[in-house]
Protein backbone atom coordinates (compact mmCIF):
# COMPACT_ATOMS: atom_id res chain seq x y z
CA UNK A 1 0.00 0.00 0.00
CA UNK A 2 1.53 3.52 -0.94
CA UNK A 3 0.94 6.03 1.55
CA UNK A 4 1.26 9.87 0.86
CA UNK A 5 2.62 12.57 3.83
CA UNK A 6 2.56 16.05 3.99
CA UNK A 7 6.18 17.57 4.71
CA UNK A 8 5.14 20.80 4.23
CA UNK A 9 2.76 23.72 2.81
CA UNK A 10 3.70 27.23 1.76
CA UNK A 11 1.53 30.16 0.54
CA UNK A 12 2.15 31.94 -2.95
CA UNK A 13 3.00 35.80 -1.67
CA UNK A 14 4.28 36.91 -4.98
CA UNK A 15 4.28 35.84 -8.74
CA UNK A 16 7.63 36.72 -10.42
CA UNK A 17 7.33 36.36 -14.38
CA UNK A 18 11.22 35.55 -15.65
CA UNK A 19 11.69 35.31 -19.94
CA UNK A 20 12.75 32.06 -20.74
CA UNK A 21 12.32 30.19 -17.34
CA UNK A 22 8.80 31.09 -16.50
CA UNK A 23 6.78 32.15 -13.43
CA UNK A 24 8.69 31.94 -10.20
CA UNK A 25 6.47 31.84 -6.79
CA UNK A 26 7.69 33.88 -3.92
CA UNK A 27 6.47 31.61 -1.21
CA UNK A 28 6.28 31.51 2.79
CA UNK A 29 6.44 28.24 4.42
CA UNK A 30 3.60 28.10 6.59
CA UNK A 31 3.81 24.62 7.96
CA UNK A 32 6.72 21.64 8.02
CA UNK A 33 9.61 22.26 5.30
CA UNK A 34 9.56 22.53 1.69
CA UNK A 35 12.61 20.32 0.34
CA UNK A 36 13.41 19.96 -3.72
CA UNK A 37 13.12 15.84 -3.48
CA UNK A 38 9.73 16.37 -2.47
CA UNK A 39 6.65 16.27 -4.55
CA UNK A 40 4.32 19.04 -4.70
CA UNK A 41 0.74 19.95 -5.48
CA UNK A 42 -0.79 23.46 -6.13
CA UNK A 43 -3.71 23.96 -4.62
CA UNK A 44 -6.06 27.03 -5.83
CA UNK A 45 -9.59 27.39 -3.65
CA UNK A 46 -8.92 23.39 -2.25
CA UNK A 47 -8.88 22.25 -5.81
CA UNK A 48 -6.00 20.38 -6.99
CA UNK A 49 -4.60 21.64 -9.97
CA UNK A 50 -1.29 20.24 -10.66
CA UNK A 51 1.06 17.55 -9.24
CA UNK A 52 4.19 17.39 -10.14
CA UNK A 53 8.02 18.58 -8.98
CA UNK A 54 9.93 21.35 -8.32
CA UNK A 55 12.70 22.63 -10.79
CA UNK A 56 14.17 24.86 -8.41
CA UNK A 57 14.28 26.31 -5.17
CA UNK A 58 16.07 29.37 -3.61
CA UNK A 59 16.31 31.30 -1.13
CA UNK A 60 17.88 35.11 -2.43
CA UNK A 61 19.96 33.97 -4.84
CA UNK A 62 21.20 30.39 -3.41
CA UNK A 63 20.14 26.73 -4.48
CA UNK A 64 19.06 25.39 -1.39
CA UNK A 65 18.00 21.58 -0.81
CA UNK A 66 15.28 22.27 2.29
CA UNK A 67 13.39 25.71 3.44
CA UNK A 68 11.86 25.40 6.85
CA UNK A 69 9.05 26.76 8.68
CA UNK A 70 8.67 30.88 8.59
CA UNK A 71 11.24 31.62 6.11
CA UNK A 72 10.35 32.67 2.46
CA UNK A 73 11.70 31.33 -0.93
CA UNK A 74 11.69 31.33 -4.95
CA UNK A 75 10.26 28.46 -6.31
CA UNK A 76 9.56 27.21 -10.09
CA UNK A 77 7.39 24.49 -10.59
CA UNK A 78 8.84 22.14 -13.06
CA UNK A 79 6.54 22.60 -16.69
CA UNK A 80 3.55 24.85 -14.84
CA UNK A 81 3.78 28.57 -14.98
CA UNK A 82 -0.37 29.23 -14.39
CA UNK A 83 0.08 30.08 -10.53
CA UNK A 84 -1.77 33.11 -8.69
CA UNK A 85 -1.22 34.85 -5.60
CA UNK A 86 -3.21 33.43 -2.53
CA UNK A 87 -2.40 29.13 -3.86
CA UNK A 88 -1.28 27.28 -1.93
CA UNK A 89 1.51 24.83 -2.05
CA UNK A 90 1.87 20.89 -0.76
CA UNK A 91 4.62 18.99 -0.70
CA UNK A 92 4.60 15.13 0.00
CA UNK A 93 6.53 11.99 -0.75
CA UNK A 94 4.78 8.76 -0.99
CA UNK A 95 5.96 6.13 0.96
CA UNK A 96 5.36 2.12 0.68
CA UNK A 97 3.64 0.68 3.74
CA UNK A 98 3.01 -2.98 3.99
CA UNK A 99 -0.34 -4.22 5.12
CA UNK A 100 -0.34 -7.00 7.63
Amino acid sequence: KIEEIIKGTAEIRQTIPIPKVGTVAGVMVMEGSIARAHQVRLLREGVILWTGKLASLRRFKDNVREVEKGYECGMNLDGFNDIKVGDVLETFVEEETKVI
